[in-house]
């Protein structure tokens, strides 16, 4: 069963929402969070990144910067930028970006059911980055942005969550990447219905934010050798949940440094020994199977020779594109045998689109790029339900939650 907790948020007042909210803590640099801060001394960036806030340089993991996020929470809240709700409530938060939609449940989620694998993952987390977000939810004594979630909808949650939205929304504006953020609190005679209905929901399922998650966990063992044996908020997580048909999962893509001393003459011989390899392709691949290729100025289309394709029994990761890419081209051609470790490739956002890949191997940032297919909801739930972990940088979901919206306060 999902156990979904109602609780008392912190959030800005509805005047100020646009201006404290901001984009998720992981998607931009320092750089860009400095950015996308100028001249917004309310931008939530200044907590959640807290660095833009020191000298140039600063080891955005030192203890001055959570204590310069403490810091600038507490003046959000003391200023009166943001309120606290007098009663736990549940939320609906709807997403939209040019003709997508998508509506789901803002509620505490249990860090039991997490630990238990009844919310289930597909990602493997870094020691690094849960060092960082364990921190700073102490720091802060609150979990600033949710994990967002999925399950296999039903119909019964739908028609409380569209009634949900007949009442006035408590925010509803658009952000500067034009995506619409409209919240509705819940009354509660319908809460208290979701809530029994998720009981009947088996699973959910992370889509992204297993940093937050994870960190989550580990900041709810830190806070239980400091407080007595009894249910506390910091036994559960902020989330968002949405249902799986709902989603849009884009593409993660990737470029490479180089070719591995091979020029590129040698390098598209190499390639067509294991690949069917045509011209002048589409910068984005049409079906599952085939992946799109640039370098040279040209793009080129890739179809895995059927043997170099062929998924292992009771396997759905060998299958994904990604993980094609890296068993027929990545490791023995271009020598990358650790994709998570190797500073030759990066990944670049589906968002960003086709262009963006060819200026960044124009531009002789890297040499290679290719483009892939988006994996499939089913994909990414097979996997997580076989216990297995997909190939890192595999799934990007736009559009993405806005950090500093609602708050879970941990005390």
């Amino acid at each position: 069963m999902a156990i979904l907790r109602p609780f008392k948020a912190l959030r800005p007042h509805e005047d100020r929402a646009a201006q404290v909210s901001a984009v998720p803590y992981d998607v931009v640099s320092t750089a860009e969070a400095r950015q996308f801060a100028a001249g917004n001394p309310l931008s939530f960036l200044h907590v959640s990144r807290a660095e833009i806030d020191l000298p140039d340089g600063t080891d955005p993991y030192s203890a001055e910067v959570y204590e310069r996020a403490a810091r600038n929470f507490e003046s959000l809240k003391r200023d009166g930028v943001m309120l606290v709700e007098s009663e736990p409530a549940l939320y609906v938060y709807r997403l939209r970006m040019g003709d997508h939609e998508q509506t789901g449940i803002a509620a505490c989620c249990s860090i039991q059911e997490y630990d238990s694998d009844l919310i289930r993952k597909h990602e493997r987390t870094r020691k690094d980055k849960e060092d960082d977000r364990t921190r700073h939810m102490i720091a802060l004594g609150a979990q600033t942005g949710p994990v967002f979630l999925t399950y296999r909808g039903r119909g019964e949650i739908d028609e409380i969550v569209t009634a949900a939205k007949n009442n006035q929304p408590v925010y509803d504006f658009v952000a500067p990447d034009q995506v619409q953020h409209t919240v509705w609190k819940l009354p509660v005679g319908l809460a208290d219905s979701l809530t029994r209905m998720f009981g009947d929901v088996p699973l959910l399922y992370i889509a992204d934010g297993h940093h937050r998650a994870a960190s989550a966990s580990r900041a709810a063992r830190q806070l239980a050798t400091q407080a007595p044996p009894a249910p506390a908020e910091f036994e559960y997580f902020l989330a968002v949940i949405f249902p799986a048909d709902q989603l849009k999962i884009l593409a993660y893509n990737r470029v490479v440094k180089g070719l591995n001393g091979l020029d590129r003459d040698a390098f598209l011989k190499a390639l067509g020994e294991r690949f069917i390899v045509k011209q002048d392709a589409s910068p984005e691949p049409s079906v599952k199977g085939q992946m799109s290729m640039y370098v040279g100025g040209r793009w080129y289309s890739l179809a895995a020779r059927d043997s170099q394709n062929e998924p292992r029994a009771n396997d759905p990761i060998s299958s994904l594109d990604v993980s094609v890419l890296e068993k027929s081209l990545l490791d023995p051609i271009l020598g990358i045998t650790d994709v998570r470790t190797d500073k030759r490739i990066d990944f670049v956002g589906g968002i960003r689109g086709p262009k963006a890949l060819e200026q960044i191997v124009d531009d002789g940032r890297a040499t290679v790029a290719f483009s892939m297919y988006p994996v499939s909801l089913d994909e990414l739930m097979a996997i997580a339900d076989t216990g297995q972990i997909m190939p890192p940088k595999s799934t990007w979901f736009e559009p993405k939650l806005r950090d500093g919206l609602l708050i879970h306060l941990l005390q």
